[in-house]
């Protein structure tokens, strides 16, 4: 959201301030903007926080970032300096209040507050239905509501600093009415990073105009365990495919910085010990390398890419040290190397968790001693705000915690507010724009293309799918998820939007022209489980009755859609499994079903893979839609019957027995494989083999076809990128979207590496008989390995590069070498090697920086080339060549970046001779974008002097 939508209202009347009786205000549903009372702190462009009737350096929204921080922290005392480093749960969580009064002089919080987390967003607690408080909705009534808490800390306190709204938004803004999009794990299946930045940036600007400043997303936790209960909140198994989505995610989010993006859990959280959940997330089993690959190397990307500026830290040890508690992970990895610089917040008890979980610490003041000194900038649970600042400010005053530490985390929280512009903007204006978006039509496409594209296509025997509604006059409908909504209603999304369910979606995508019968069959779970997944139960009469009537339905129709999985039941946060299996009486619906000689489609509806063998053995088509957003039932009849084709794409691995586990994506050399295949007394088979499906799996209802694999080059230095390029074609006679897969594989290296690491993907929309080129840079970070002494190289040799339809589709091969050569230079001055990428990709790209002025890189519209530069250089000039056949008016723009993410313009002009040379004469500068704003541009070399 640009800052101009939520612009303050400046009102110049004075008016006192200390005077509790001028607070007052009375919401009116006609109200377009916040009414906000008369008060003479409010200036003309600037607000008078400390009351002192001059504008100091912080209250200068002109002022440097760096130097409005320094000037608050100067003027703060302790009480308020640790008063900006805890959160305070919101209404019916821990505060009592949904708006001020006059208690809060009294509390805590009348020096300020860091944050305050969930407050009047409906959601009460675990298995309660949405708060019915007054002021979660409509949207303009809850944007006015945010707004008058947080004129209590502008107009109340001494120095007036705002509060960070903080709110969970991992499927949509957690609000009693928001745009309910699928679970991560379905956006994830989606591939698409454009559609995955709209449903962050709409998450962002609902969250903006609801009045919060600060969302809880991406999760950037990567998925090794399928039992978790947390594995539908992951993108995938594949760290780059979290890592790219997840940039795209906090990208969404902070456009325009309308709100700070918190990504978690950091770090290694989602692999502890069994996949246990609840009080047991620890002792993850995992090698470094491991946690480097894999759980590392999303937060590296996010961080630097995306500018992210909120981390959660994580309630798990690793090794034996608590993350909570450990200076290693909260600064050295993350401050240092990433170089975040945004503030880390507390995963709610993993403060606590300190002495009452992992006993590293004896009591709360020891463990407020090692979670701040470690990095931690803000506490935020479920308990009161006094619990952590009160022993927080003994440490300082006994001198255990030194005030430049308390100044160090002050200034990574007051970075962020004024980042998101809370200090210039602290008040939602705009009421009637938040009627007008939140949960808006508009949105609810983009939701819809989400539910959409999430599904995958897992067997399609026979074509069966999709179907015909010509010839199908009785569709019989079952299973505990056929008509149930709980699954897009549940915490850290939208509360109370409503749901399309499977059967509602069917019976409108049919209308009258087909009959659709219903009987739900059986609960989503039985009354001993878990228990009866160890002892089998027998079923009993109403079990039985349930089935029978969905028996009798299936026989008498046509087609039979039987809508099984899990929900908040067997799957979420604590809910962590012992078993892969449907749970419950959901098979023997299902077998029973079956058995009635009728087609049967199997659509799932869970978090997490299930183990559905005997599914996919008889059953002839099966959909994994897994939690799809309020839209879902609507999407997946468009499924059905073809009036969408899936293109979904597995991006975790359903195993096909839980004893499989570890089983996953990547894995190392032959780790899936175990014994022999031969079946019976006589065989050599002790265990199951192999996926049910494998990573990257996914059908369609046409036909796509690879040919023409191209490599920009065949040997390469160890700091070059190369392209790789294929043909693809829709030879199938429905339009269709296609995920393009690349995998890459390091044949010969010093220590073990993956056999199959995903290294790009392009979604592609076919019409019939339709080919495109699909092209891939690989760069020299996607060719890495750690070492034995612990450093990132790329080691010379052979590379193998596979592109297919999934990791077990490969459909073209090739193998590239690495060649044991010091990167040279060439054209004038410049003394290092450059990576150059394309966007559109091109194999023309590395021509502009080759040193010959007689080959060049073609440049239209929007195009950009990107150069990544070492920034411990010091860049003296850029100097630009330009090839012959370049449009006369040719007009584009140079930007400098020092990390981040963050690209600043330096020059925006018209293309002037033969070439353009351009001073710069600045160190720290790690990459170089050319933009073509207008025309062609040949680019025949760009010359890097240092």
């Amino acid at each position: 959201m640009k800052h101009s939508l939520i612009t303050l209202l400046l009102l110049t009347a004075p008016c006192g301030h200390n005077v509790w009786a001028q607070t007052p205000n009375r919401y009116s549903p006609k109200l377009k903007t916040y009414n906000l009372p008369k008060n003479k702190i409010y200036r003309q462009g600037w607000i008078d926080y400390n009351k002192n009737g001059k504008k100091d350096v912080y209250e200068d929204p002109k002022a440097n970032i760096d130097d409005r921080i320094d000037n608050l922290i100067s003027q703060m005392t302790l009480e308020e300096k640790t008063c900006q480093m805890v959160t305070l749960y919101g209404y019916q969580r821990v505060l009592e209040d949904d708006l001020p009064n006059e208690s809060w002089n009294q509390k805590l919080w009348k020096d300020g507050i860091g944050a305050i987390d969930e407050h009047l967003n409906g959601f009460r607690q675990w298995g309660l239905p949405p708060s019915d408080n007054p002021w979660v909705w409509p949207a303009s009534k809850h944007a006015w509501a945010i707004n008058e808490v947080q004129r209590f800390f502008v107009e109340r306190t001494r120095l007036g600093i705002p509060v960070d709204f903080t709110n969970e938004g991992i499927r949509g803004v957690e609000s009693y009415k928001a745009t309910n999009f699928p679970t991560q794990l379905g956006l994830g299946t989606t591939w698409n990073r454009k559609l995955v930045r709209k449903v962050g940036y709409i998450t962002g600007r609902e969250a903006r105009l609801l009045g919060y400043t600060n969302v809880y997303a991406p999760i950037l936790d990567v998925g090794r365990d399928q039992r978790w209960g947390r594995y539908e909140e992951v993108y995938g198994e594949s760290p780059f495919l979290v890592a790219e989505l997840g940039v795209q995610m906090a990208c969404g989010m902070q456009t325009d910085w309308q709100v700070a993006s918190t990504a978690k859990h950091f770090a290694a959280y989602s692999n502890n010990k069994g996949a246990r959940e609840g009080m047991a997330r620890v002792d993850p089993q995992m090698p470094p390398r491991e946690v480097e690959n894999i759980h590392l190397y999303p937060w590296g990307r996010v961080v630097r890419e995306a500018g992210l500026l909120g981390a959660m830290s994580s309630y798990n040890d690793y090794d034996g040290v608590p993350i909570q508690g450990s200076r290693y992970w909260l600064t050295d990895v993350l401050r240092h190397r990433f170089g975040f610089r945004g503030y880390v917040v507390s995963d709610s008890d993993a403060l606590e968790y300190l002495y009452s979980k992992h006993h590293t610490a004896a009591d709360m003041k020891e463990a407020v001693y090692q979670a701040v000194m470690a990095g931690l900038n803000v506490r935020c649970t479920f308990r009161s705000p006094d619990s952590f600042v009160l022993p927080l400010r003994e440490l300082v005053k006994e001198g255990r915690i030194p005030m430049d530490v308390i100044d160090e985390r002050l200034r990574d929280i007051l970075r962020v507010k004024f980042i998101v512009g809370i200090f210039d903007h602290p008040y939602q204006m705009d009421l009637r724009a938040a009627d007008r978006e939140v949960n808006s039509k508009e949105n609810q496409q983009v939701a819809l293309q989400a539910s959409r594209e999430c599904i995958v296509l897992l067997k399609n025997q026979d074509n069966l799918l999709p179907l015909d509604k010509s010839k199908v006059k009785r569709i019989a409908v079952c299973g505990p998820n056929a008509d149930d909504a709980a699954y897009a209603l549940t915490h850290y999304g939208p509360l109370a939007v409503d749901v399309t369910t499977v059967l509602k979606g069917i019976r409108d995508k049919v209308d009258r022209d087909v009959e659709v019968t219903y009987a739900k069959g059986c609960e989503l779970v039985d009354e001993h489980w878990p228990e009866s997944e160890l002892v089998d139960y027998p079923m009993t009469a109403q079990e039985r009755s349930e089935i029978d009537r969905a028996v009798a339905l299936a026989r008498q129709s046509d087609v039979a859609v039987v809508v099984l999985g899990g929900d908040a039941r067997t799957c979420g946060e604590n809910k962590s499994r012992s078993s892969l299996d449907l749970p419950g009486r959901q098979l023997q619906l299902l077998q029973a079903v079956q058995a009635v000689g009728k087609p049967v489609v199997l659509v799932l509806i869970n978090g997490r893979p299930l183990s559905v063998n005997w599914a996919d053995r008889f059953v002839p088509a099966i959909l994994e839609a897994w939690y799809p957003g309020s839209q879902g039932g609507a999407a997946v009849a468009d499924v059905l019957f073809g009036d969408y084709n899936p293109s979904g794409k597995l991006t975790v691995t359903f195993p096909k027995t839980v004893g499989q586990i570890p089983f996953n994506f990547p894995s190392k050399p032959a780790a899936l494989v175990d014994g022999g295949n031969t079946l019976g007394p006589l065989g050599n088979a002790s265990r199951a083999n192999g996926a049910l499906y494998y990573f990257g799996h996914g059908l369609s209802y046409t036909t796509f076809a690879y040919s023409n694999l191209r490599l920009s080059a065949k040997n390469i230095g160890a700091t070059d990128t190369i392209v790789v390029s294929c043909d693809v074609s829709n030879v199938g006679k429905r339009a269709g979207d296609e995920v393009v897969q690349l995998y890459t594989r390091d044949v010969v290296s010093s220590v073990t590496t993956y056999e199959k690491n995903l290294r790009g993907f392009e979604r592609v929309h076919l019409e019939p008989g339709q080919t495109r080129a699909v092209s891939f840079v690989l760069r020299p970070e996607h060719l890495q390995l750690i070492n034995e002494r612990n450093e990132r190289v790329v080691e010379p040799g052979d590379f193998k590069v596979m592109v297919g339809a999934s990791s077990e589709d490969i459909r073209l091969e090739d193998t590239f070498t690495v060649v044991d050569r010091r990167a040279s230079s060439t054209g004038g001055r410049r003394a290092f090697k450059l990576d150059v990428v394309a966007e559109p990709a091109s194999v023309d790209a590395q021509k502009a920086v080759d040193g010959d002025t007689a080959t060049f890189w073609r440049a239209m519209e929007n195009a950009m080339l990107t150069i990544s530069t070492p920034a411990s250089e010091k860049i003296g000039a850029l100097t630009f060549h330009w090839a012959p056949g370049s449009s006369a008016d040719a007009t584009y723009t140079i930007q400098l970046s020092s990390g981040g993410g963050q690209f600043l313009d330096i020059y925006t002009g018209q293309r002037s001779g033969d070439w353009q040379r351009f001073q710069i004469n600045r160190s720290g500068i790690s990459d170089i974008r050319l933009i073509c704003r207008k025309g062609k541009l040949n680019v025949a070399e760009i010359k890097v002097e240092k």
